[in-house]
């Protein structure tokens, strides 16, 4: 049986069509990331006994296809991340809050550049970022970034290999003994994290039979509601939702009694915000089996550095290529990598007992994809170096449009009262 072709797949499964620049013929490029997303997604049905039949075209495309979104170039799908062409490389910023707009001018001064910024601020940060970037290094820019709490990230020199992107992307810790108890058919998860990456593992895993309790404060209530109500959907329907007070102190408490209920934690935040609050997986007793996944742009040894999907793919080298210059790959392309990654290592991790913390860095992930095999397009067999054999994409292959999901229902909201959400776990 011939082995399946990842140009072909990565043709249909729209994916391709959001890569490249929006004027010319779509990237190949990356097409072997497809192929190993597939290969995840066959690992992710095995450790569920089946339950998780994941689609990696529904995967990577699901948000573009609602929204309506297509392949930008050097200027992300979303449109909020831009690679900028630097001293000697190339640079992806994300400006996607107002504060990331207001911090330009601090950024540029302090590369020492003209910090002003004409008027119509977000058109005029961006000009006046691009003709910076052009005058320093790509890590100095990303640097002077993260320091004022701005997404950005250099384009590595050197593409990444297995050597220096092992698999899995993940790390993991003992914080509690296993159990043999230990399931995720019926396990609660708390799911703390926001947007794209965790919320998609969150929805792996109720697919798998958890119950899926989603936390949010009233006044940070997950970015996402403000997007694509279809996709928001998509990712929670069938969570149960509720607002907890961080500010007060039996807020605290009843979180805290949550995440010590919980018999999977998921958070995406600093690290430094859950200890600031008390709630640190460092700083909490374990109940035995208990898994905490801790999604971060860099991993937990770099606390300061924040990401989102855009930049930590760039981060990590996971772009598409263009006559040798880069273009972001497909839309937001981390995200959904590092939330499928978060399902497999949960699902992992409670099939052996669990009692484990697991420290996922979205440049990891976006990393690890980029050392897949590369292509070679020749007849269907091994290429040279663990290569894909390939034919090249003919004139006749259609390249397909992200694919829209079924209709997903609401997420089933429960409101302001945590007591209910934690009388539901006794009751569990």
């Amino acid at each position: 049986m011939a082995e399946r072709c990842p140009v072909l797949d990565w043709a249909a499964s729209g994916a391709m069509a959001l890569t490249g620049l929006a004027d010319e013929a779509p990237a190949i490029s990356p097409a072997p990331v497809f192929a190993l997303l597939g290969r995840v997604t066959d690992q992710l049905a095995q450790a569920t006994g089946g339950r998780v039949q994941a689609d990696p075209a529904e995967l990577l495309t699901t948000r573009a296809a609602l929204a309506g979104l297509s392949r930008r170039g050097r200027i992300s799908a979303g449109g909020s991340a831009r690679l900028l062409r630097a001293a000697d490389g190339w640079c992806a910023v994300t400006l996607s809050r107002d504060d990331d707009i207001a911090a330009v001018p601090a950024i540029l001064g302090s590369l020492g550049l003209d910090g002003r910024v004409g008027p119509g601020s977000y058109a005029a940060a961006w000009s006046a970022l691009e003709s910076a970037a052009l005058a320093v290094p790509a890590h100095a820019l990303a640097d002077a970034a993260q320091l004022l709490g701005v997404p950005a990230a250099a384009l590595p020199a050197d593409s990444p290999t297995a050597a220096t992107a092992p698999w899995p992307p993940w790390l993991v810790g003992r914080i509690a003994d296993p159990s043999a108890a230990a399931r995720l058919d019926g396990a609660v998860v708390a799911d703390l994290s926001s947007m794209w990456a965790g919320p998609l593992c969150a929805r792996l895993l109720g697919l798998a039979g958890a119950q899926v309790i989603k936390v949010e404060t009233a006044d940070r209530p997950d970015g996402a509601r403000a997007g694509n109500s279809a996709f928001f959907d998509w990712l929670h329907a069938g969570h149960r939702s509720v607002l907890a007070d961080f500010g007060s102190q039996s807020g605290r408490a009843a979180l805290a009694a949550l995440l010590g209920a919980a018999d999977v934690v998921i958070e995406a935040s600093r690290p430094r915000a859950l200890a600031n609050l008390g709630l640190a997986p460092d700083m909490l007793p374990h109940r035995a089996g208990q898994v905490w996944l801790s999604i971060t742009g860099y991993g937990r040894a770099e606390p300061d550095r924040v990401a989102f999907g855009d930049d930590a793919a760039v981060a990590g080298g996971l772009v598409g290529l263009v006559a040798g210059e880069p273009v972001f790959c497909t839309d937001a392309i981390a995200d959904p990598l590092t939330g499928v990654c978060g399902a497999l290592a949960v699902a992992r991790s409670l099939r052996d007992g669990g009692g484990q913390l697991i420290d996922l860095s979205m440049r990891a992930v976006a990393a690890a994809f980029a050392a897949a095999p590369g292509l070679d397009h020749g007849p269907h067999e091994p290429g040279k170096d663990g290569a894909v054999g390939c034919p090249r994409l003919g004139r006749r292959q259609a390249v397909l449009p992200p694919r829209s999901p079924a209709p997903a229902g609401h997420a089933a909201e429960l409101g302001a009262d945590t007591e209910a959400v934690l009388s539901w776990l006794a009751a569990c």
